[in-house]
């Protein structure tokens, strides 16, 4: 394990976010993520210089290997692997978040506003007509499909950045500490990094500092399911993939359907969002395990 390489990625990838993300809320950038409990949302140009925040472990990865370490890039698993992984997180993440809030709503965690009046009231209050607004029936299906079929590849641009450093550069030098470690550190350290924008109300509005604690567990959850599908594939790609396709399941239609959600207990940021990821990533580990212990001799 290349403890050099290790220490200087992450304070590369910290020092650069935490100093990027500090002056973006010390400008005033308009990240008030938290000015609600119902739908905490940040001003589109806000979101998009947060999306640039996410390429900042690539970064930060492709001068280690460049310039410390002197790996070269083809050590990140910079490979696309077979289509059939593409298409199963395709499915499983939406199915996922289905069971998620599902779960949320039948313990009274959640209530769906099926009209979207939240959403709706939103768009008004910043100048939209009422009259503009297609019936809730036509827009749920169509923002369901579009981040099924579109929301891997168009948040995966940006899920990239982190995925090259996260699952390309940080988990495989891990790896020689054992599973459970590796997977525990790469998603403590993923959770952690977000911590400037949860302080400001990002996924946990009014709980900054036990939300750092949630997205950290949160992370590392999740992290369970995307990282035993990257190593078997050995492809960083695929990572982005996943986290596209959660990022556009998380921010897409389950916001808006469900727009007043306890952050901590329920949705796909608590609890319940927690244990569900735990369940599928662990299966997906003990699969893994019985198949590699087959293939043993005998």
């Amino acid at each position: 394990m290349n403890r050099r390489g290790l220490v200087a990625f992450l304070l590369l990838t910290f020092g650069m976010t935490y100093f990027y993300e500090g002056c973006l809320i010390a400008a005033g950038v308009g990240m008030n993520f938290g000015a609600s409990s119902k739908l905490p949302m940040a001003p589109p140009y806000a979101a998009l210089l947060v999306g640039l925040a996410m390429w900042i472990p690539a970064l930060s990865a492709a001068v280690v290997v460049r310039l410390v370490t002197r790996e070269g890039f083809g050590a990140l698993n910079l490979r696309f692997g077979s289509l059939k992984p593409y298409l199963f997180s395709m499915l499983v993440v939406p199915a996922c978040f289905f069971i998620i809030y599902a779960v949320s709503s039948v313990f009274g965690i959640a209530s769906p506003d099926w009209q979207l009046t939240v959403f709706k009231s939103m768009l008004t209050e910043r100048g939209m007509s009422e009259q503009a607004f297609p019936p809730a029936t036509v827009i749920l299906p169509g923002i369901l499909t579009a981040s099924i079929l579109m929301g891997p590849v168009l948040n995966g641009l940006f899920a990239f950045g982190e995925e090259l450093g996260w699952r390309g550069y940080l988990l495989p030098r891990l790896m020689p500490l054992g599973k459970r470690k590796a997977y525990l550190i790469v998603g403590v350290i993923w959770g952690l990094w977000h911590a400037p924008l949860i302080l400001v109300g990002f996924n946990y509005p009014g709980y900054p500092i036990l939300g750092i604690v949630a997205m950290a567990c949160m992370t590392t959850c999740f992290g369970v399911y995307v990282n035993e599908l990257t190593l078997r594939h050995r492809s960083v790609f695929l990572a982005a993939w996943i986290h596209g396709a959660f990022n556009g399941q998380a921010y897409g239609i389950w916001r808006l359907l469900f727009p007043d959600v306890n952050p901590i207990i329920g949705g796909f940021t608590g609890v319940v969002g927690m244990v569900t990821w735990l369940v599928v990533g662990v299966g997906l580990f003990y699969i893994a395990k019985r198949r590699n212990a087959n293939e043993l001799p005998r």
